[in-house]
């Protein structure tokens, strides 16, 4: 209908412009003597339409011819980008997929077409980290700093993420330290300094960043008290401590920690290396109290000094427990430290009725022993070679 509509509005304009131009008896005469041309005004206005068509079409050409090598770059450039986009998703796929030596390869191609640089060089750096190639994933870390200023951050979490996988904890280290003083600190950025802090067993600043993540509630409650018992265990285990480093620390750490039992089992073991029974003793004796724990109870046992305190002590406690097959064995190691032979023979046996253990076997062949029972301690060493705990 519309068109019909345009149809009919055209045929209407031509009949009224033959209309118009038929009752016009204009000329126009051009006079360059001695030539003179005259013809009439409808030719006159015909020709100027048609020089204006001719002249419009023609500058359009000119135009259109001179513009054509910055067309055809930009096409070549539209085409570039667009491989360059197929290049990139194709290599996410791939990386996701598992085919990292296709996504390294269309990584690349992404990254000399120029479609996100810096994107597509560090997914080539992580294929190649995947591959085993260490090289080559270091020179694609350096290529995606270069690419993109922008990126900065990006590509430091990206780098030390990669070096915490190949245990490159130093170097991790130091580019996120790097990246902390430019101002970026991140939860992300924290845990991987945490876990690079853990490798070079830098405790100290493994608890600083442990309760820094506890504050942002950045990770579970139940996690980092766990990764905080860790460090202070290994800052027992793992470092020597002379007595008064050693008491400056136990004193210095919050009484939540003092109080669970692995954390007080460790420091201690750290005691009794040195020889400090008594200091070990009360740790010991606290952490029953808050928490029983049957490592704790067979540390008490190991001390050398005051037995018949420690005697009277555990005899209290078995009053409460008195099924407590840990609790017996360190009773009978207590009497054998005070020659109270009987009683400590009574209780390696109850022990050992309750739950048999490797441990009051042995205890109570040594005892066999001393008494001058050898074929008794002989059957005892026997049983605790069979023994499964």
């Amino acid at each position: 209908m519309k068109g019909l509509l345009w149809l009919l509005a055209a045929f209407a304009l031509a009949v009224a412009l033959s209309l118009a131009l038929r009752e016009n008896e204009g000329y126009v005469m051009l006079v360059h003597a001695p030539w003179r041309i005259e013809f009439s005004l409808n030719l006159f206005v015909v020709l100027l339409a048609a020089g204006f068509v001719v002249a419009y079409l023609a500058t359009r050409l000119v135009v259109q011819t001179l513009s054509l090598p910055s067309y055809v770059g930009a096409f070549r450039a539209r085409q570039r980008e667009r491989k360059g986009r197929a290049a990139l998703v194709c290599s996410l796929q791939a990386l996701y997929e598992g085919r990292f030596a296709r996504a390294e390869k269309l990584a690349s191609q992404s990254a000399e077409l120029g479609t996100a640089p810096a994107l597509a060089s560090l997914v080539a750096a992580r294929a190649a980290q995947r591959l085993r190639n260490f090289a080559a994933c270091d020179q694609w870390v350096a290529r995606a700093r270069e690419a993109d200023a922008d990126w900065r951050q990006a590509v430091a979490a990206v780098q030390a993420e990669l070096l915490l996988e190949e245990r490159r904890y130093e170097e991790a280290r130091a580019v996120l330290r790097e990246l902390h003083a430019g101002g970026a600190k991140h939860i992300a950025t924290l845990v991987a300094l945490l876990r690079a802090e853990q490798g070079l067993g830098n405790w100290d600043e493994v608890v600083r960043i442990a309760r820094l993540l506890e504050k942002r509630e950045a990770m579970p409650r139940e996690a980092l008290q766990s990764i905080v018992a860790n460090a202070r265990v290994a800052v027992f285990t793992g470092r020597a401590l002379d007595a008064r480093a050693l008491e400056e620390r136990w004193r210095a750490m919050p009484e939540s920690e003092r109080a669970q039992p692995k954390i007080a089992a460790a420091a201690a073991r750290a005691y009794l290396r040195l020889g400090n029974c008594r200091g070990a003793q009360p740790i010991l004796e606290e952490a029953l109290a808050g928490e029983w724990d049957p490592e704790l109870v067979l540390l008490y046992g190991e001390c050398r000094e005051d037995a018949s305190a420690r005697i009277e002590r555990a005899e209290r406690w078995l009053s409460a427990r008195p099924r407590d097959a840990e609790l017996l064995l360190t009773l009978g190691r207590l009497c054998v430290q005070n020659e109270l032979w009987g009683k400590a023979r009574s209780y390696l046996e109850a022990s050992l009725a309750i739950s048999p253990s490797r441990a009051a076997y042995i205890a109570l062949a040594g005892l066999c022993d001393r008494n001058g029972h050898g074929d008794e301690a002989n059957r005892h060493y026997r049983a605790a070679a069979t023994c499964s705990d």
